[in-house]
């Protein structure tokens, strides 16, 4: 049944010195008391310009917390830890630490003021949050952040690499329109247009200008949020999650070395889109501007590893229909990872 609410972010600022402003920002929505969850490796400086920020605006950070790793026993530990005073939760760094936060606040029934300082995947504006329960990857719900805060000098000097990872994690879009739209064919699954349109248009966007500058940063930041969007608009992960996820959920689930999500979900998309004929020239050409194959051949998958994730992929959520459930893709992403051009840099023996 179509729902007739949805909770999109009412704050939304994605500029240069943002970071300065949260204060501002914080003051104006009346969140006098809050408390701060941040990567535990997050630069001191750019923790020392939040809390100046909000500091400056009269606004008192109530607790200030690390978040040593995106699990749901670190969120339980620190759910009540979150003052009765407070009046907001601000979540400040990567992935990780937004993923608690979102998932605390909600938990305390507080908004949330995500606070990225880098674009690695779309997880900064998302009705999810994708913690692990005693070791095993989890996307549990929780609510959309009320303000989304992304300074772009700040974003624009982290690691490329994690830019690439954004990169990878925005075009897998897609792939999961493809698939949501093959589930329909299939099985009759729903299919909401405008969710799946939103998806398709931020890729889009970011692809007729992928440079990774102020503007470029501007787009990924905004897509990669619009895309959260869609999630809550249809109240399902389709359209912007497909087999390149299942995929990239049954690497995680293989254990080994940890790569960034963005990464595996990336070279997982354009092997997605070889199998649906679609998209494939669009991705590879956006890979090959952004250094994104060239990233990835200097550290290379094991073709082993990957193999065995697309056997188990169709397993990992029942009743998702992809193109992995439509036959038995395996002799094809065999042919595929020793014969096409782009993937043989990307995985060794």
């Amino acid at each position: 049944m179509k729902r007739t609410q949805i909770a999109i972010p009412s704050l939304v600022r994605i500029k240069p010195g943002a970071l300065d402003r949260i204060g501002l920002y914080a003051q104006r929505h009346a969140f006098h008391d809050v408390t701060v969850l941040h990567s535990a490796d997050l630069k001191s400086e750019l923790l020392q310009r939040l809390k100046e920020g909000l500091s400056k605006e009269g606004i008192r950070v109530l607790d200030c917390w690390p978040v040593q790793d995106a699990s749901f026993e670190q969120a339980r530990e620190l759910f009540p830890r979150i003052p009765a005073r407070a009046r907001a939760v601000i979540g400040c760094g990567g992935g990780k630490a937004l993923d608690v936060a979102k998932y605390v606040a909600f938990l305390n029934r507080l908004p949330c003021m995500a606070v990225p300082t880098s674009l690695s995947n779309d997880g900064f504006c998302s009705p999810q949050s994708s913690l692990t329960l005693e070791g095993r990857r989890k996307s549990l719900p929780s609510a959309m952040p009320f303000g989304v805060v992304v300074d772009t000098e700040v974003c624009l000097a982290a690691p490329k690499i994690l830019w690439l990872s954004g990169v990878g994690d925005l075009v897998s879009k897609l792939t999961a329109v493809t698939d949501w739209k093959l589930a329909f064919h299939a099985q009759g699954s729903p299919v909401d247009d405008f969710a799946a349109l939103l998806s398709d248009a931020t890729v889009f966007q970011f692809i007729a200008r992928p440079r990774r500058d102020l503007e470029g940063i501007r787009l990924l930041a905004t897509a990669l949020m619009l895309n959260g969007v869609a999630m809550e608009v249809c109240g399902s992960s389709r359209p912007a999650s497909g087999s390149e996820h299942l995929i990239s959920h049954a690497l995680d689930a293989l254990g080994g070395s940890p790569r960034l999500h963005g990464l595996q979900v990336g070279v997982a998309t354009y092997l997605v889109s070889l199998l649906q004929e679609r998209n494939a020239d669009t991705i590879a050409s956006l890979f090959a501007e952004t250094g994104f194959w060239a990233a990835i051949a200097e550290d290379p998958f094991r073709r082993a590893d990957w193999l065995e994730a697309v056997r188990r992929a169709p397993s990992i959520k029942q009743d998702y229909y992809t193109v992995l459930a439509s036959r038995d893709c395996l002799p094809e992403v065999e042919e595929f990872l020793r014969s096409d051009p782009h993937l043989q840099g990307c995985f060794t023996d």
